[in-house]
């Protein structure tokens, strides 16, 4: 099955490498939040590029919140 060209730019743009500053305004969080939970876990999933750089997908900033939805404050 073909995809159109509208269904390929939103699979596309998911994919998408955020730098870690484009990632923290994404999640209205600090760089230095992203970075504590990078050293400690339970942060998004991220990309090293190498020793020095580091990239966050759009797919796995939108899954890491989706994980995160709760409709009361007495769930887990």
């Amino acid at each position: 099955m073909k995809k159109n060209q509208s269904e390929y730019s939103i699979d596309h743009s998911l994919g998408k490498l955020l730098k870690e500053t484009q990632a923290a305004d994404f999640l209205h969080f600090s760089t230095r939040a992203l970075q504590n939970w990078r050293c400690r876990g339970g942060g998004p999933k991220f990309v090293r590029v190498s020793s020095r750089s580091v990239r966050y997908r759009l797919a796995d900033l939108i899954e890491w919140t989706t994980a995160r939805l709760r409709s009361s404050t007495s769930e887990d």
